[in-house]
């Protein structure tokens, strides 16, 4: 099973982005980014919004997992 949070928080810390912006982007406050990045799971509509926000497919993760259980 895949950890959602930590492949954002990874991608989030590649693309040298701050956690204000991100919290700006998202509508929300500085605390709920750090709680994203703590969640082991995540509603498919704000993974549609980081997404989008950060120009990555989290989605694939996913998928990839699903590819190799199969």
């Amino acid at each position: 099973m895949i950890h959602i949070g930590s492949i954002i928080k990874e991608k989030f810390d590649e693309q040298g982005l701050s956690v204000s912006w991100f919290a700006k982007q998202l509508c929300c406050d500085r605390t709920n980014v750090y709680s994203i990045f703590k969640r082991e799971s995540i509603d498919t509509a704000l993974l549609v919004k980081i997404s989008a926000i950060m120009n990555h497919d989290f989605f694939k993760y996913y998928s990839n997992d699903l590819n190799i259980k199969a």
